[in-house]
């Protein structure tokens, strides 16, 4: 789930190439126009239905019990070791809701529609999710889940976890919006030793991704090359984020068609 924080996607961006997409039309005054929220679709296609993505899921969790093995080995039996994971669209897939708005022209980066959903939607699990998370309960690794949905539905939240069987699922464990995420993982390692983060933002690994604007964000990246795909796991997401409102560059060779 993106952070308080993250901009709202640019409405005015939709692009007339998606016009005759078969959105909803009751929200649309001239059914010859489309909503600007359609300028989502193709995001979204490929985060719910695309085969790539799912791949690319399964990957991720497939590096991560790869490097957990490797901790377990390095740490010996007796270490008190502790993973960190996001949430949405890193265990939950809540596509489903994106896509409801999107179709009802409502733009859901405003986040408006997100307490309904945790209360009360039905969140898919990405692929490999489980597997992971019960291999690392399996060990003896401490799981906790940070995620920014909203304390006020930490019980909804707690339920939709349980129901989707995730392992190591308590009031403690699941430690959601309130403190800065930073803050929160670093009260995970005041007992544990952590040895590795999962997450579809780069603010699910450290605060300073949160404070740093889409440049930034490519530099810090670039600094902590090292990190990725070794105890920070990163995950796709092409229906939100920071990027939303980045300018695309575009060959400037004039159009020709063949």
């Amino acid at each position: 789930m993106p952070m308080s924080g993250y901009r709202r996607a640019g409405a005015a961006a939709a692009l007339a190439g998606l016009m005759a997409l078969p959105l909803a039309a009751p929200a649309v005054a001239d059914d010859t126009m489309v909503c600007a929220q359609a300028a989502y679709a193709m995001g979204l296609r490929y985060q719910q239905q695309s085969a790539e993505v799912a791949a690319l899921q399964r990957q991720g969790f497939a590096l991560a019990r790869y490097r957990l093995e490797d901790q377990l080995a390095a740490h010996g039996e007796d270490a008190d070791l502790a993973i960190i994971t996001d949430l949405d669209e890193t265990v939950l897939d809540n596509s489903a809701l994106l896509a409801r708005d999107m179709a009802e022209c409502h733009d859901y980066t405003t986040w408006d529609t997100w307490k309904h959903w945790e209360r009360e939607g039905e969140p898919g699990l990405i692929p490999g999710a489980r597997a992971f998370l019960d291999f690392a309960d399996e060990q003896g690794v401490a799981i906790y889940y940070v995620s920014d949905r909203y304390q006020e539905n930490e019980a909804d939240t707690i339920a939709t976890l349980e129901a989707l069987n995730l392992p190591q699922v308590t009031e403690g464990s699941v430690m959601l919006l309130g403190p800065p995420k930073a803050e929160r993982r670093a009260a995970v390692v005041e007992d544990h030793t952590l040895v590795m983060q999962l997450g579809d933002s780069l603010h699910d690994f450290a605060g300073e991704f949160a404070d740093a604007d889409l440049a930034g964000q490519h530099e810090l990246v670039g600094e902590h090359a090292g990190r990725f795909g070794q105890d920070w796991i990163v995950f796709p997401n092409a229906g939100y984020g920071d990027w939303s409102e980045a300018e695309l560059e575009a060959w400037e060779a004039p159009l020709e068609v063949e």
